[in-house]
Parts: C-alpha cells; structure tokens; sequence
C-alpha cells in the first residue's frame, strides 16, 4: 500500500473520530426542561393557594372610613385571610352587619367587640368597681420620671406638724393602686389591647419624652378608697412609690384575684392622723329611743372643734 493511500485512510478516519465524539458529546447532555404549559402553572398556583387558605383565619376589617354612631352594613366590610388572627377579632361579616361602633374607624381597622362598646379609652381600662382619678405629679413625687402605665404604686402621705395635726407622720395613704396613664401616654384596656393607636418609632421616641416630664398621672382607684385618696391630695404631701413587679399583681388584678383587693381592706384598717379622714371613719352616733340617730353639737375650743353627743 503506497503513502497516499495511507495518507487518505488516516484522515477519513480522523474526520470519522471527529464526528462520532461531537455527536457523543450531543446525546450525552441531559434534555433541556420544557416550560409548564399555562394550564399545569395555573393548576399548580391555586393548589398551593388553596393549602395556604386553609392555614389562613378570616378578619373582618373596614374597607372604608367610618364614622362614630353610624350602622355597619355588607358595604363597608371585608374578610381577610391572615396567618396569624387578632385576639377576639370577628371572623364573619354577619357578626358586624347593623351594629353601631361608638368612635370614628378607618378603612383596614380590623373588627372586634370592643370596636361596638361605649366609653373611652379611661373607661375601659378600669373594671366596675374602680375609678380613674388623676393626681399632679412632679420629678420628686412621679418617681423621677420613671412612672410607666401599668406599674403598681402606693400612695404616700406626709402632714406636717400643725394645730390640727398635733406631730408630724409619714403614712401609706392607698396602697398598691394601678397606674392607668403617664401624661398622654395610655396603658392596656381590660382586653389586654392598648388604648392608644399604633404609632411609628419617631412617634414612640416623642412620646417617652413627653412622659419623662409628664405633670400627671391617671391610677385606678378602688370606689371604696376614692374619697379618702382625694382628702390626701388636699392635706398633706404625696408620693409615689413604685411596687415591684415580682409582686405579679398586674396578673392578678387581669385574673381578678382576691389578692387584688386586698389592700382596700388593709388601708381601711389604716389609722389616719388628721381630721379629715379621722370624720370618714367616726363611729355612727347612737340611737335615742325613737330609733332616730342623736344629733350631735359642734363644740368649739380655741382652735379646736369637737362633736358631741348630748
């Protein structure tokens, strides 16, 4: 065999090497995925929306402005699928159609009972039993500043040493009362939700200085203590003391514990040292014969008055 033919044999066999390898390398690469048709996609998507709906708890919410007094109707609601539902939040629009909220509401407010009840946000941070009563405060008497609404605070009562008042005394006044609002700013109404409306960090930052040098505060009184809290504003000198909050009674007055009404029958078994509460807690006179209560005469001693009974 001559040179040319070897010469030409080797290169049909050389392009022949080249051919076969490219088309190896061609059938050795995986098939490229074909795009899901419309129809797949579309199938796909509401399967996965429909798992993610049943794992979703509908809220009614406003899909418009509201204003106060005004009757609800299937206009004005919408229900909203969310993960994670408000507490107490409605769940269906019937159980707000033809009711009547008592306060302007905005579009995308959610829904609850509390949306329906009267009262301000005061109101419905105390129970029935309960008042809320605002006293002047100052660095000194608001514990530096550092009151915040929810604390638990005993009322102290300094009077100082005058005609009426023959020494000098320091005494607890109202023991462990709540402390409904520092200033402008509002605690937790008996829902556990807060009384103000949701403010940016900007707005938060403000308002903890304005409770800084906030000049009054709002506690909850117990009805049967209001008088003689009141009387102590007006006698002596007041102080706040603060009262740990290991004590849980903020747990307690939530749970209306026994323990929570404790302190007003301590503080009515308190001895007050000045005229004024001393009346509050004098013994009734006693009955003349007729069942009709003796009335008493004033007497009057230099710069002293009595009552006595004939």
């Amino acid at each position: 065999m001559n040179s040319r033919v070897t010469m030409g044999l080797a290169g049909v066999l050389l392009v022949g090497a080249v051919f076969f390898g490219y088309w190896g390398l061609v059938l050795s690469r995986p098939p490229e995925p074909t795009p899901p048709t419309p129809v797949v996609q579309s199938l796909v998507e509401k399967t996965t929306t429909d798992v993610e709906d049943q794992t979703r708890q509908p809220v009614v919410v406003l899909v418009r402005d509201v204003p106060p007094f005004t009757p609800l109707t299937a206009a004005d609601l919408a229900l909203e699928k969310l993960r994670t539902a408000p507490a107490g939040s409605l769940s269906d629009i019937t159980q707000a159609v033809g009711r009547t909220p008592w306060r302007q509401l905005s579009a995308g407010t959610w829904l609850n009972e509390q949306s329906f009840d009267t009262g301000g946000a005061l109101a419905r941070m105390i129970h029935s039993d309960e008042r809320a009563l605002a006293v002047a405060v100052d660095e000194v008497i608001g514990a530096a500043g550092q009151l915040s609404p929810g604390d638990y605070v005993d009322v102290l009562l300094f009077l100082r040493q005058d005609t009426s008042n023959p020494q000098q005394s320091a005494q607890v006044a109202v023991p462990a009362i709540r402390v409904l609002a520092v200033g402008e700013q509002l605690g937790l109404t008996n829902d556990g939700q807060p009384a103000s409306p949701p403010l940016s960090a900007a707005e938060k930052l403000k308002q903890d200085q304005r409770r800084i040098a906030a000049r009054t505060v709002v506690l909850a009184v117990p009805e049967q203590l209001l008088s003689r809290l009141m009387l102590a504003t007006q006698v002596g000198v007041l102080r706040l003391a603060v009262r740990s909050s290991e004590e849980q009674r903020l747990a307690h007055y939530w749970a209306r514990n026994d323990e929570a009404l404790a302190p007003v029958d301590t503080a009515n078994s308190n001895l007050f040292q000045f005229t004024q509460l001393a009346l509050g807690n004098a013994p009734r006179p006693p009955l003349a014969r007729g069942g009709a209560p003796r009335s008493a005469v004033e007497v009057i001693r230099g710069n002293q008055v009595t009552q006595q009974t004939p």
